[in-house]
């Protein structure tokens, strides 16, 4: 196995993250040489890292930082010249690393003679499979998307609609925000958070990732999508549910019919071997069949709003949004160990949109659905 650098920290880079599974906020050097796995950091870090792994840890007094101290113009120049110093020390004289490596510190590598390959696709491959503690934190933010989902319902059902058609509880207007703080605090009590996710309802339903704002009225879809991150692991969840409050319209419940059946049919074929795409026209067909839009059948290079218009799902692990694709691109088969989100739904421009969705581990054989939640429209 050629070497490996990784300079971040564990809360932003996934990469990162997944080699050493703690929380560090400052960003430090990761090293794998012949097979040994180095990492350079200060010494007050080193207690919190060391019972995550094998390591060889590497203090920076060992590559000179009290001389730098004195003599570098910048905490950056530093920072630098440590990174350079430690991988020509380490004997690296070329490595892959992650997309994301920070391009002034690749400028200095390669100014010393290092050989840098950036590969997106072979950090990304590293994580398909999710280690034993990345699968209990999916788990558990899991458990708290759905508690979210729960406690958001139960706020709606217990709403009912004035005489203009805006739903009410207790006396003053449902909206958004109060739904948002009702699933925010699920997340906490879970050990999980999210800086943002989707409570969209009418028209902003119908734009895929609209976060949604304001008064909710009866009739209209309420898409709710969780994506909460557990504290511990760092790992995703990623789950969908769409209600509506009161009389539901035809069109509508056609579309919940379409978008559960699409959603079974595609679950029932999950297994090592298949692709994403395969998986995708699966679904693809079910609309198809009635009518609707979607990317095999929306005419090349003109937008479109309506139909089933985006990919039938992802990967989730340490970001929500991870290989491989359910889609059109989905060339990649699964294997044993993928985390999959699966979300097919119908939208109209203007109107609203639905969609369900859940989080599903690939086995040996088949799958584990990681989501309990009902996918019934009433709350």
């Amino acid at each position: 196995m050629g070497d490996v650098l990784i300079y971040a920290d564990t809360i932003r880079s996934p990469e990162l993250r997944h080699e050493v599974p703690v929380a560090v906020g400052d960003p430090f050097l990761y090293v794998e040489r012949d097979g040994v796995r180095h990492i350079v950091i200060s010494t007050h870090e080193i207690p919190i890292i060391s019972p995550a792994g094998e390591y060889v840890f590497h203090p920076p007094e060992e590559f000179g930082i009290d001389e730098l101290r004195r003599t570098a113009r910048s905490y950056a120049e530093m920072a630098n010249e440590i990174t350079v110093r430690a991988v020509k020390g380490l004997g690296v004289e070329r490595a892959t690393v992650p997309a994301s490596f920070p391009l002034l510190t690749a400028d200095k590598l390669r100014a010393a003679g290092v050989e840098l390959n950036p590969d997106h696709g072979f950090f990304t491959d590293r994580r398909r499979v999710k280690t034993g503690a990345e699968l209990a934190g999916i788990r558990r933010a899991q458990a708290a998307a759905g508690a979210g989902m729960a406690a958001a319902a139960s706020l709606l059902r217990r709403s009912s609609a004035d005489h203009q058609g805006v739903l009410e509880l207790d006396g003053r207007p449902l909206t958004v925000e109060e739904l948002k703080a009702a699933i925010s605090g699920e997340f906490m009590a879970n050990g999980a958070s999210a800086d943002e996710f989707v409570v969209s309802h009418g028209a902003q339903a119908a734009i895929g990732h609209h976060l949604g704002h304001g008064k909710i009225r009866a009739s209209e879809t309420i898409v709710i999508d969780l994506w909460p991150r557990d504290s511990e692991s760092g790992c995703f969840a990623d789950m969908s549910r769409t209600f509506v409050v009161g009389e539901v319209p035809d069109e509508i419940a056609e579309w919940h019919r379409l978008s559960v059946e699409a959603h079974e049919l595609a679950l029932a074929a999950v297994r090592p071997g298949i692709t994403g795409r395969s998986l995708y026209d699966l679904a693809c067909e079910v609309f198809e069949r009635e009518g609707h839009l979607t990317q095999r059948t929306k005419i090349a290079g003109e937008t479109a709003q309506d139909g089933f218009l985006f990919a039938l799902g992802h990967g989730v692990g340490l970001e929500v949004h991870e290989l491989p694709i359910l889609g059109i691109l989905g060339h990649d088969e699964l294997v044993a160990g993928d985390v999959l989100a699966i979300e097919p739904g119908v939208y109209r421009g203007g109107f609203g949109g639905l969609r369900v969705e859940d989080l599903v581990l690939v086995t040996d054989d088949g799958y584990e659905n990681l989501t309990h939640f009902p996918y019934d429209l009433a709350p």
